[in-house]
């Protein structure tokens, strides 16, 4: 995958590019080095032509050829390695130690000009698989967007530029921007708001100011050559070239400002002719901006009633008629507001310019570039307002108000302005039960038939033919004018006139219920509401959960449910009756695992033989479903398709055929996707389904296109960045659900997201989340810690266990260190023996936690430890619920390992506090930690963190090792688990499955009661163990290799 990041050098957009599969170390020691796993020149070409849309000139084709360079960049880094950004997976080196400091690195550029850096920019903001627009281009891609507003608003004055600097001077045609307050605001937060690797390419050791200043002139100028562009774009071709040899210089002026390079062609003899044009376009240029300070425009449209009810609003000469009267407003204090007729007569506005009769005849005459219409009150003199009938009315709330607004202008608009939805409601009532309370809403036979709506109001068909007979855009409807869509109010009669109702099953019930839209032959009307009764009812508004019934424990499961994960558990099996997929995204900790196990125990019971089921996972989460599978439903079939000696082919079919369950990774269904799809499922289930969020990715595809009448989703987050992971997720449990994702992109997910990052809702925004609530609701269950109904069930204090096996690396050291031991252990005795097999016990449990922990060789750490890779997915689980962790290891080395790769895996702070670290730095970090509102992770040793400290901010805690002293973890568990506490705590001890971790824990379990007496302090127990004992207590069991 490809991030590409881009800055503006002073001639072009400059586009670099960092990929995760590069080697995120350097040997190189120039003062400035070549950023290890930035994009070669060869790769950016390649990448850049292939985001393009299909048809289109490659990259370079015309004028403007990309410019290949180099360019360095200040970026956070630790001592000779970049750190990566967060976008990109898990680099094969990444640097995980020393401090993080701003370094200056070398990147292989591309200098885009205009047309070029306009399309990428364009093209890159779509999902385009495994090349992605980093956040500085994201950022630069909203300048453009300004740039387009503003030449379709008409926003743009031409100009002559000329440069005396050459001999012969030459002169060219440019597009320039008309900045006004709103559009230099907007400037000013983006520039603010543009992100440090969008500014990396300046100084370092400038001040604030002076990069702020840099920043600022980096973003205008990029604004002024797009606006060129584009304008130049839109007008090209439109004047011919100048006739005979020596044409007049407007007419070479005029021409330029239409062709691709905007060169004049100017003669010596011409110099005193372009110096008289340049003054009189610096003229225009100059008032134009000054039309924008102290006064503006306003343009209100009035209704018939309202100006009839007006005593000052002006006279008419059709009593029916509409007006859009003329304001003038203060910029400076908006609420003071003046009719023109007010300005031309002297009324009392001591708040008015001198010149404010001459700036708004002229803002007059610029408006009627947007407004042609204003052509008729211009005649007059002193113009006050425009008359105008329904039709013009109508063009003016769909057109012109926008064009008048997006130019600077000031708009009022009636309160009923905008366009009204016109629409259908879906009406159903149960008429006939189930067959059976087992087969839920499978079997009901439903009727239904739908209703016009206007917006949230219902229409009596009678009112809605009336309507539909005027065809007029704006009607008075119940009392009050209102704009309507002819075309879609005459589809929705001829719809409902033609028989719109029936009877159906409540599978296809609930299908078109859940339909944005409905078709109706000649139009497609949105759908605005649902009224159901009962199951499908419950279903329908999200309250399915709480009211099906809750599944008593069944048969052959070994655990007993709380009443939340019961309701789970018949929620999974309701939906799954209806045929339909389901989300279960309960908070971490709540036991989506034990629900879904509980699922496929019930469906067994009675002696059923239900197909198999497909679990997809993490690698690393593999060995944890074997043991929970075994421990909840030990009579459940699995088989692990997994490692080198799976069954290939015909051979898969058979393995599964024999198995209830059938596990395995990601990876693997990715590269087996033929064979897995050749089995019959009952379901595909997704573990972590965040891995299958990004739609466009091989691995999604795969896991989608596998067959299945089922399917169930299991996150504990849904959406971790962006609406485009949840359309991912929901199309692999119900396809289709959310349409089309370009669809879904435009009518739901831009204006949610937009919403949420302004932090102003819009109408349209409101409306798009409604309808993406109203569509998802039936599917996706989300429960967390703090909900009400939830808490109450849950015990102050949860413990469990976070299983992970070996890699082969460390499956391999673990072996090697036991045959050292076990060949030595006999010879030895006395205080001889017990410091050998204590030596042994702390390499095995430091090649538990990595092998670079046992060979301290400052190695990579990615990729070679499932507790690692455990430990990372669970904190990152954690971050994006809002949790603060406590992360506890006895060892001091590893931690050092462990603070920065884990901040620069989790984006977030992680706090490390050890035997060493000063008391001033220690109650800095207590104090940030319970002072800081976001999510925090907080690493300590147990001997330095495990006492004296109140750490009650956190709710989560992880013990990475084990001291295999009870007492002691009890101990450091309760710097959160003590009084202050205003939440649940949940406590998670990672334990490799099949070594010396699961048999010691077993022991400690066993005896938890004595075990102060038994295992005394720490380890020093083990030493006293047999030797048949000890063999059994560390031998490497088969099952602890994943991988």
């Amino acid at each position: 995958m490809r991030i590409f990041e881009g800055f503006w050098d002073g001639y072009g957009l400059a586009v670099w590019a960092m990929d995760s599969g590069g080697a995120a170390r350097t040997t190189s020691r120039k003062r400035v080095r070549s950023h290890p796993y930035a994009a070669q020149h060869t790769a950016l070409r390649r990448d850049l032509g292939s985001a393009a849309e299909t048809g289109r000139r490659p990259l370079g084709d015309a004028p403007g050829t990309p410019v290949l360079g180099h360019a360095h960049v200040w970026l956070p880094s630790v001592p000779r390695h970049p750190l990566p950004p967060a976008e990109l997976p898990p680099l094969e080196d990444a640097p995980t130690s020393g401090r993080v400091e701003l370094r200056q690195w070398s990147v292989p550029i591309l200098s885009l000009a205009s047309g070029d850096a306009l399309r990428v920019l364009r093209e890159l903001g779509a999902d385009t698989g495994d090349v992605a627009a980093g956040a500085s281009l994201r950022h630069l891609a909203a300048v453009a967007e300004v740039a387009e507003r503003l030449v379709e608003t008409r926003r743009v004055i031409p100009q002559l530029v000329t440069d005396d600097a050459v001999d012969p001077p030459q002169g060219s045609a440019q597009w320039r921007p008309v900045l006004d307050r709103g559009t230099n605001a907007w400037l000013r937060e983006a520039a603010r708001a543009l992100p440090p690797v969008a500014r990396a390419h300046h100084p370092v050791d400038a001040s604030a100011a002076e990069t702020g200043q840099a920043v600022m002139g980096d973003l205008v100028t990029l604004l002024c050559v797009f606006t060129d562009h584009i304008a130049r774009s839109r007008t090209r071709g439109a004047l011919p070239a100048p006739a005979g040899t020596a044409p007049r210089l407007r007419e070479q002026w005029l021409h330029a400002l239409t062709s691709d390079d905007g060169d004049c062609g100017l003669r010596p003899a011409q110099q005193g002719t372009a110096a008289s044009l340049q003054e009189t376009l610096r003229e225009w240029f100059t008032a134009t901006h000054q039309e924008s300070g102290d006064l503006r425009v306003v343009f209100r449209l009035v209704d018939p009633d309202a100006a009839r009810e007006d005593p000052d609003a002006p006279e008419r000469a059709d009593a029916d008629a509409w007006l859009v009267e003329f304001w003038a407003q203060s910029t400076a204090e908006p609420s003071l507001m003046v009719r023109l007729g007010d300005v031309w007569h002297g009324g009392s506005t001591d708040w008015l310019p001198a010149t404010a009769e001459t700036s708004v005849l002229r803002a007059l005459g610029r408006a009627r570039r947007c407004y042609p219409r204003l052509g008729d009150a211009l005649r007059s003199p002193t113009p006050t307002h425009l008359e105008i009938d329904v039709n013009d009315a109508h063009t003016f709330l769909t057109t012109h108000a926008r064009a008048l607004d997006e130019a600077g202008f000031g708009v009022l608009l009636p309160k009923w302005a905008g366009r009204r939805k016109v629409g259908l409601r879906f009406n159903a009532s149960s008429r006939s039960a189930p067959a059976s309370p087992s087969s839920g809403l499978g079997g009901a036979v439903v009727d239904f038939d739908f209703r016009a709506t206007i917006d949230d109001q219902e229409l009596g068909r009678g009112e809605l033919a009336e309507l539909a007979r005027l065809k007029q855009p704006l009607v008075k409807l119940r009392g009050e004018w209102t704009q309507l869509d002819p075309a879609k109010l005459q589809a929705a009669a001829d719809f409902l006139a033609g028989g719109n109702g029936g009877t159906v099953d409540a599978r296809d019930a609930l299908r078109m219920a859940v339909s944005p839209e409905v078709d109706t032959g000649t139009e497609t009307l949105p759908l605005t509401g649902v009224d159901a009764d009962g199951e499908l009812g419950a279903l329908l508004e999200g309250t399915a959960a709480r009211t099906v019934s809750p599944m008593g424990r069944p048969a052959g499961f070994t655990a007993e449910l709380r009443p939340y994960q019961q309701r789970g558990a018949a929620w999974l099996r309701f939906l799954e009756q209806f045929g339909l997929g389901s989300v279960l995204a309960d908070d971490m900790g709540l036991g989506k695992t034990v629900q879904l196990l509980a699922l496929l125990a019930a469906e067994r019971e009675d002696g059923a033989a239900p197909a198999p089921t497909l679990l997809v996972c993490p690698v690393s989460l593999l060995g944890n479903w074997q043991r929970e599978i075994s421990r909840f439903v030990p009579a459940l079939r699995v088989h692990l398709h997994h490692g080198q000696n799976r069954p290939r082919g015909a051979e898969v079919t058979d393995a599964a055929s024999a198995a209830d369950v059938v596990l395995t990774s990601y990876g693997l269904a990715t590269r087996d996707v033929e064979e897995l799809s050749a089995v019959g499922w009952r379901r595909v289930v997704c573990d972590e389904a965040q891995a299958i969020k990004n739609p466009h990715a091989r691995q999604a595809r795969a896991i989608r296109s596998i067959p299945a009448p089922s399917r169930i989703a299991l996150t504990g987050t849904p959406v971790e960045n962006h609406l485009g992971e949840l359309w991912s997720v929901m199309e692999f449990t119900n396809p289709g659900l959310l349409g089309p994702q370009k669809t879904f992109r435009h009518n739901i997910a831009a204006a949610v997201e937009s919403a949420a990052a302004s932090g102003h809702t819009s109408e349209a925004a409101e409306e798009a989340t409604q309808r993406l609530h109203r569509v998802t609701r039936p599917f996706v269950l989300r429960r967390l810690k703090t909900d009400d109904s939830i808490v109450d069930e849950l015990p102050d204090k949860q413990e469990m266990k976070a299983w992970c096996g070996l890699t082969r690396e460390q499956a391999s050291l673990y072996q090697a260190t036991v045959d050292d031991m076990t060949k030595l252990v006999d010879e030895a005795s006395g205080i001889q023996r017990r410091g050998l097999v204590l030596a042994t016990m702390t390499k095995l449990k430091q090649i538990c936690n990595h092998p670079a922990h046992l060979l301290g060789d400052g190695s990579r750490l990615d990729g070679r430890s499932r507790k690692l890779e455990m430990l990372c997915e669970l904190l990152s689980g954690m971050v994006a619920e809002g949790d603060k962790a406590l992360c506890f290891t006895q060892y001091t080395d590893f931690g050092d390992r462990l603070a920065p790769y884990l901040t620069a895996r989790l984006g977030v702070e992680v706090l490390w506090l050890h035997g060493q670290t000063p008391r001033s730095a220690r109650e800095d970090m207590v104090r940030r930690f319970h002072e800081s509102g976001r999510p925090m992770v907080f690493l300590l040793s147990l001997k330095a963190g495990g006492t004296g400290l109140n750490l009650t901010a956190a709710n989560q805690v992880i013990h990475v090792d084990r001291w295999w002293n009870p007492a002691v973890e009890d101990q450091a568990t309760d710097r959160a688990f003590r009084i202050g506490q205003q939440r649940n705590v949940q406590v998670r001890k990672m334990i490799c499955a099949g070594t010396l971790e699961e048999r010691v824990d077993a022991m400690i379990e066993g005896k938890r009661n004595l075990a102060e007496a038994v295992v005394g302090s720490g380890e020093e127990w083990l030493g006293e163990l047999s030797t048949d004992e000890l063999r059994d207590v560390i031998r490497l069991a088969p099952e602890a290799v994943e991988g």
